[in-house]
């Protein structure tokens, strides 16, 4: 309700939400299942990311955050902006590196939004 996805607390190298209560999913998935979810992509503006939701075979709902060409560009203009020297992506090799064409054009587009 109200997008208010609550991960249970499970202490993980002192952040209570963190990979021990989520997992992490390739960008190619992301991409694919994006479009079949229950609420397509939604934005947060606090966050200045993209995130969705969805219901697995059983009927559990989830929320899947993650970044893209629009949310990285926003991260590199602030570094830039502030004059800082760099910004990093996280698991940059989670990106679809295939050779069909889509997965080229949002692998492209993502390391294009790192040099605003």
């Amino acid at each position: 309700q109200d997008h208010v996805c609550s991960l249970p607390k499970v202490p993980f190298r002192g952040a209570p939400c963190s990979d021990a209560a989520g997992r992490q999913v390739p960008y190619a998935t992301i991409m694919k299942q994006v479009n079949s979810s229950l609420s397509g992509v939604l934005w947060d503006e606090a966050q200045k990311a993209p995130f969705y939701e969805y219901k697995d075979s059983v009927g559990q709902f989830h929320q899947v955050w993650f970044d893209d060409p629009h949310s990285i560009s926003l991260k590199a203009a602030y570094v830039k902006s502030r004059g800082l020297r760099g910004i990093g992506m996280w698991n940059g090799n989670s990106l679809d590196y295939s050779r069909e064409a889509v997965a080229e054009q949002q692998t492209q587009a993502m390391w294009q939004a790192l040099t605003p």
